[in-house]
């Protein structure tokens, strides 16, 4: 007999273990039993807390671009949505808009998005190079043939306090939490059993794996369910500039280096090339990577910052899937009751309200009702059915 047993247990009590938790706790159909694992209770090295916290509608799926949009608006009003008795939560949200630059090879594409994310409600400019100059007046547009930049519902908040919000409601609602990890999942009749790595078991009904980069993948291996997510580190770099750089936004240059202001000075970042990409499990920055790709692109884009100082710089890990670098969400349907939310490739944050409303919808309901989510489903990689997703970052 297991130690404990529940109706629904979630693997992972970051941001999205915690928003499926507080979802299924405020929704008035579902009166079950939940339990959220959570092997490191400090969350000191989870993606909620090491990742640099944006919202963006600038993609090129509608259902990113519908997840995001329900994001912003959740972030907006998060001090009422997520209130307790003791708190009413603020993540500080700085609506300060997204830059993406194309060059003139990759106009088309942007021109593309951009019809497909104003049809769908975002709040998006498409600019000219002389309307970017008017715009940005420190941008450096010599190569670029346009611009779209997020006039709303767009920009960069508190990741750890998001986290905290859903955790802090779902704990007021009822919700425990074990700080413990899971050793072993099995099978167990129509249910499953887990192992504990503190020797404990739990035995549940719906098991959700939301676990992350360090453990998605083989929680789903022990249940016989092969997943293309893989741990990848990103790293973070914070610098001062002498110069003032007036509203500037969360900027793409063309070859994915990123830059949004961060308090007084900046935090930049980018993905590595893929041959220099590895799985990896360590936390440790390699400096050079801002001296030789990121300040270069940097100063070039905008020259004030040829005159910088570096600061603090840190690593967290995405779980990235590699089959198309978006999430991979909802029911298995070829073990009933398991649930996958992982594999959001560095867009987890953002997707973190409506995805915990559309699980737990999907639990509580046996459908997702307010987004259809199916799009993002498991399925799709075993009929090689991939979202096509353009604007990763």
């Amino acid at each position: 007999m297991a130690d404990r047993s529940v109706d629904v247990a979630i693997v992972g009590g970051a941001a999205m273990g915690s928003s499926i938790a507080c979802h299924l706790a405020m929704d008035p159909a579902f009166s079950g039993s939940v339990l959220v694992l959570e092997k490191d209770p400090t969350y000191q090295s989870c993606a909620s807390a090491l990742s640099a916290a944006s919202v963006r509608q600038q993609f090129s799926s509608a259902i990113n671009i519908e997840i995001s949009l329900y994001g912003v608006a959740f972030l907006r009003e998060i001090g009422t949505h997520l209130a307790t008795a003791d708190t009413r939560p603020t993540v500080d949200l700085h609506e300060g808009g997204y830059l993406f630059l194309a060059t003139a090879d990759k106009r088309e594409i942007l021109e593309r998005n951009h019809a497909l994310q104003t049809r769908l409600g975002a709040d998006i400019a498409f600019l000219e190079p002389d309307a970017l100059t008017r715009q940005f007046p420190w941008l450096n547009v010599e190569d670029i043939a346009a611009g779209c930049w997020g006039r709303s519902g767009e920009g960069w908040f508190d990741g750890y306090g998001l986290m905290q919000a859903f955790r802090g409601k779902a704990r007021a609602l009822g919700v425990p939490y074990h700080g413990s990890g899971v050793a072993r999942a099995e099978r167990d009749g129509s249910g499953f059993r887990l192992t504990l790595e503190d020797g404990s078991t739990v035995a549940c009904g719906t098991l959700v794996n939301a676990a992350g980069a360090s453990g998605a993948t083989r929680l789903a291996a022990d249940l016989g369910i092969d997943i293309p997510v893989h741990c990848r580190k990103r790293m973070i770099f914070t610098f001062d500039c002498r110069e003032q750089v007036p509203g500037c936004p969360l900027l793409i240059d063309p070859n994915g280096t990123y830059v949004r202001p961060e308090g007084t000075g900046f935090l930049c970042g980018s993905a590595p090339p893929e041959a220099e990409d590895p799985d990896c499990s360590d936390f440790e920055v390699d400096h050079g990577f801002f001296e030789e790709h990121l300040w270069p692109t940097l100063a070039t884009r905008i020259p004030a910052f040829e005159a910088i100082k570096p600061g603090a710089a840190w690593a967290g890990h995405y779980d990235m899937n590699l089959f198309d670098h978006n999430a991979i969400l909802g029911p298995v349907d070829a073990l009933p009751g398991f649930y996958l939310c992982t594999g959001f490739s560095g867009h987890g944050l953002q997707q973190a309200p409506a995805v915990g409303r559309g699980l737990a919808e999907h639990i509580a309901h046996g459908a997702y009702r307010s987004l259809d989510l199916s799009e993002l489903g498991f399925e799709r990689i075993a009929a090689n059915r991939p979202v096509q997703e353009i604007n990763v970052v």
